[in-house]
């Protein structure tokens, strides 16, 4: 019996599609500056606060190693009216909580947002709990929401008597969809002085000037002027003055081409390759070569003869034959023409035929030696 194991450095595939995922567009689309833009002054804002959960089935906090929640639960009870011993208190239904939530711009008084409850004890599961009334805090202090309601977790967990269980995912953190109600509207200036800035998503000179450009293609010269690669600022003019919703408006829907950058991201966990942009590839040639290892374990029988012809212990023995063997490349120089656009790159990189990490060592290569024109970027 032959048992062989080949392990190659340098394994062919017919279609490059399998090792480089090309992003291209062939003819140029133009976004809008909405897409492309956020609008200085009007932000979303985190928020913050502690609660406590209650209705759980056995699986909330420890009284002993983590007694927050009960005493919090006593400080809410001695609110309401309710005196309870504290030294009473063995329970194991309630946990204490933090809860985080993203309040957007110009959200109103009465609005609902979306809240996520996470542990902050040793409870094990927050499966059919229910978040007490719990004021979310900015970072000033102020509290500009309550969050309260039945918490919807994306896991479960089972245990049965004789001590096995079953668990997936998180069961201590949740969300209760439209669970915090907006207190306090957080005051939004962006428009001081009839002036709107526009801060880039994705920092380029190119295309802050092309945006600039674009307004004033619109609006008339002058109301757009780029102040950096990351900043285009507008000034309303005309009828527009005084008018910063309508003014926003009309900027939102204005197309503007981005500029696009030459990046070639490496993924060499997975072997997965993807270009994008502006690459540019220049005459250059390559040799390749791969390196071909073999193992080969072959069980030998051995049946010794014991004194006064009495038959020994059979016994097998693996006999082992390891091999290297240095391919040479066919052909041993390969010529890629240069390509002025990335479908052209990829057409250059398919006669190379290599494997994706071996792809990935000949684009770092090229980029070292100044013929790809593309940053290389490794994950």
């Amino acid at each position: 019996m032959h048992l062989a194991r080949k392990f190659s450095f340098l394994r062919k595939l017919p279609l490059l599609a399998a090792l480089l995922v090309v992003v291209v567009s062939a003819p140029a689309r133009a976004d809008r500056v909405r897409d492309l833009c956020d609008v200085v002054g009007a932000r979303e804002n985190q928020l913050l606060g502690y609660g406590v959960v209650t209705g759980l089935t056995g699986t909330g906090d420890d009284v002993f190693s983590a007694p927050f929640a009960a005493q919090s639960l006593l400080a809410l009870t001695r609110r309401l009216g309710v005196q309870i011993d504290a030294g009473q208190l063995r329970l194991r239904n309630v946990a204490a909580v933090l809860v985080t939530a993203t309040i957007p711009p110009f959200a109103k008084p009465g609005s609902h947002l979306d809240v996520t409850v996470s542990s902050m004890g040793n409870a094990r599961s927050l499966s059919g709990g229910v978040l007490l009334q719990a004021p979310l805090l900015g970072a000033d202090r102020h509290v500009y929401a309550v969050a309260q309601g039945p918490l919807v977790l994306g896991g479960y967990e089972a245990k049965g008597a004789s001590g096995s269980s079953i668990k997936s995912n998180v069961t201590t953190s949740g969300r209760i969809p439209g669970g915090a109600l907006v207190e306090r509207e957080i005051p939004m200036p962006y428009a001081q002085d009839d002036v709107i800035t526009l801060a880039l998503k994705q920092g380029d000179f190119v295309t802050a000037q092309r945006i600039a450009d674009a307004v004033n293609k619109l609006l008339g010269a002058g109301t757009a002027t780029a102040l950096d690669g990351g900043t285009v600022r507008v000034k309303s003019k005309g009828d527009l003055k005084g008018r910063p919703v309508e003014l926003m408006a009309k900027l939102s829907d204005i197309d503007v081409q981005p500029a696009s950058s030459a990046k070639v991201i490496i993924n060499e966990r997975t072997g997965t390759i993807v270009a994008g942009g502006d690459v540019r590839l220049s005459p250059v040639a390559i040799a390749q070569g791969g390196l071909t290892i073999v193992i080969r374990e072959t069980p030998v029988v051995s049946q010794p003869l014991a004194p006064f012809g009495r038959t020994g212990t059979t016994v097998v023995t693996p006999q082992t034959e390891i091999t290297a063997e240095q391919d040479k490349p066919t052909p041993s120089m390969t010529f890629l023409e240069g390509a002025t656009s990335l479908a052209d790159v990829t057409n250059a990189l398919s006669v190379l035929g290599v494997g994706p990490r071996e792809l990935a060592s000949i684009l770092q290569a090229l980029r070292t030696a100044g013929a790809l024109r593309a940053e290389i970027v490794m994950q």
